[in-house]
C-alpha cells in the first residue's frame, strides 16, 4: 500500500468523522436552552456512595438547596464504606436543616452479578418504591457531582418537554491540572466520537448514551425495563442503562455548565486508572476487539502525524489536511473547557496515550484487577458473571 493510498485513506476516514457522524464534534447538545416548565412531579435523588467523604458533603449540599418546586428527597446508599462518608453526608444535611429529607442506608454485602454501584443503585430504587407516595421521577448521581440550583428544574423542564424516559447531562468535568487540562477533553471527545449525542437523541437510531453522574429517569419506565437487575453485571453502567430505557420511550443527553463534577485528576496515573477501569469493558473483553481498536487508533490519529513529518509530495500533504481536519474538530470541545485551541494539535499524542491506556486496561483484566475501584475489583466478567476481588485486595 503506497503512502498516497494511505493518506488518502486517512484524510477519507476525518472526512466522514467531520461530515457523516452525526455532528458529534460540534457539541451542540446542551441545556442552555432550558425548556418551559409544567408540573413538577416528586423526584428522589438517589446517591451510591463508597468512601466519598471527600465530595460526598457538597454533593448533597447542592442538591438539598436546589429551586424545586415539587416535592423532592435524597436517598444516599453507603456502599461499605471505610470512611466517614455516611456521617460527612448527615452533617450535610444537617447544616442547611434538611436532615429529615435525607436517607441514608447502609448497603447490604455485594452478591454475586452484580457492580458494586449498580447494587447500591438497586437498593436506592427499592427503598424510593418503598413509599407510600413513590416519586415519578429518580435522579441517579454519584458522590462527586454538584448542581447549581436551577439544574433539577432545568432537568425535569427538558424531560417533560420531550416525554423523555432518560434525561442525562455530561457533567462538566475538573480540568484545572496539566493532567486534566490534556485529558479530559479529548475524554469528553471521544465518548460523543463513540456515541453521538444526536444520534442517541434521535428516536429513530438505535444509538443509545448517557452519563452516569447525572440521570434523570422516570420511575415507571425503569420498572417496565426490569429496574437495575437489568444491567446489573455492566461496567458501563450508564450507556447499558440508557440501551434499555431507549426501548421504552425516547431519551435525550447533552453537555451541562450547570452540573459539574468534583473529582480531581490531579496526575496521569489517575486519568490512566479512570480509562483504564472501564476500556476493556467497553471492547467486551475480546483480544480480537482490542487489536482493531489499536490499529484504528494508529490509522485515525497518528498515520496523519507520520505522513505529514516523514512522507512527501502528495502523501505529506493529504496527511497535514487530515491532521488539520482532527485539530479543527476538537476546537468546540477545547472552547467548551475554555483551553487554548493549540491543544488541537496535540491529539494525536493525547489518542495515542489513550491508546496506551487502554492496552492497560486489558492488562489489568487479565490480572483479575479489571474494573478496579475504592478496593474492589469488578472487572472479571464473563457470560454476566462477576469474581469480586474486594477481600483480596484489602
Amino acid at each position: 500500500m503506497t503512502n498516497d493510498l494511505i493518506a488518502s485513506m486517512v484524510l477519507a476516514i476525518w472526512l466522514y468523522l467531520l461530515a457523516g457522524r452525526g455532528g458529534f464534534w460540534r457539541a451542540r447538545e446542551r441545556d442552555d436552552a432550558i425548556p418551559a416548565g409544567g408540573s413538577w412531579p416528586a423526584i428522589t435523588a438517589i446517591i451510591p456512595a463508597r468512601d466519598e467523604a471527600e465530595c460526598v458533603g457538597e454533593t448533597v449540599s447542592s442538591l438539598l438547596r436546589q429551586d424545586y418546586p415539587g416535592e423532592f428527597a435524597v436517598i444516599l446508599v453507603d456502599d461499605q464504606s471505610r470512611d466517614a462518608t455516611a456521617q460527612v453526608a448527615r452533617d450535610a444535611a444537617a447544616a442547611l436543616g434538611a436532615a429529615d429529607r435525607l436517607t441514608v442506608l447502609s448497603g447490604r454485602a455485594l452478591p454475586g452479578g452484580w457492580t458494586g454501584k449498580l447494587w447500591a443503585q438497586h437498593q436506592g430504587v427499592e427503598a424510593a418504591a418503598a413509599v407510600l407516595h413513590p416519586p415519578t421521577y429518580l435522579l441517579l448521581t454519584d458522590a462527586d457531582i454538584v448542581y447549581a440550583p436551577g439544574a433539577l428544574k432545568g432537568l425535569v423542564a427538558r424531560a417533560q418537554s420531550g416525554n423523555y424516559v432518560l434525561t442525562s447531562l455530561m457533567a462538566k468535568l475538573r480540568c484545572e491540572t496539566l493532567a486534566e487540562r490534556m485529558f479530559i477533553p479529548a475524554f469528553i471527545f471521544f465518548f460523543q466520537m463513540l456515541y453521538p449525542f444526536s444520534w442517541a437523541n434521535d428516536p429513530r437510531r438505535g444509538t443509545a448514551a448517557a452519563a452516569g453522574g447525572c440521570m434523570l429517569v422516570r420511575r415507571d419506565a425503569l420498572g417496565q425495563a426490569g429496574g437495575m437487575a437489568a444491567i446489573r453485571s455492566a461496567l458501563i453502567d450508564d450507556c447499558a442503562l440508557a440501551k434499555v430505557l431507549k426501548a421504552q420511550g425516547p431519551i435525550w443527553i447533552g453537555l451541562t455548565e450547570n452540573v459539574r463534577s468534583a473529582r480531581a485528576y490531579p496526575a496521569i496515573a489517575d486519568i490512566r486508572g479512570m480509562v483504564s477501569r472501564t476500556a476493556y469493558a467497553q471492547l467486551r473483553y475480546s483480544p480480537l476487539l482490542l487489536a482493531g481498536t489499536v490499529f484504528g487508533l494508529a490509522i485515525t490519529y497518528l498515520a496523519p502525524v507520520a505522513l505529514a513529518l516523514f512522507a512527501g509530495g502528495l502523501a505529506r500533504l493529504l496527511g497535514m489536511l487530515a491532521w488539520l481536519a482532527m485539530a479543527v474538530a476538537f476546537q468546540p470541545t477545547l472552547r467548551f473547557y475554555r483551553l487554548s485551541p493549540l491543544w488541537g494539535l496535540a491529539l494525536p499524542a493525547i489518542a495515542a496515550i489513550y491508546m496506551a491506556f487502554t492496552v492497560d486496561s486489558a492488562y489489568q483484566h487479565a490480572r483479575g484487577r479489571g474494573g478496579m475501584w475504592k478496593g474492589r475489583a469488578q472487572g472479571n466478567i464473563q457470560d454476566g458473571n462477576i469474581q469480586d476481588n474486594a477481600s483480596e485486595l484489602r
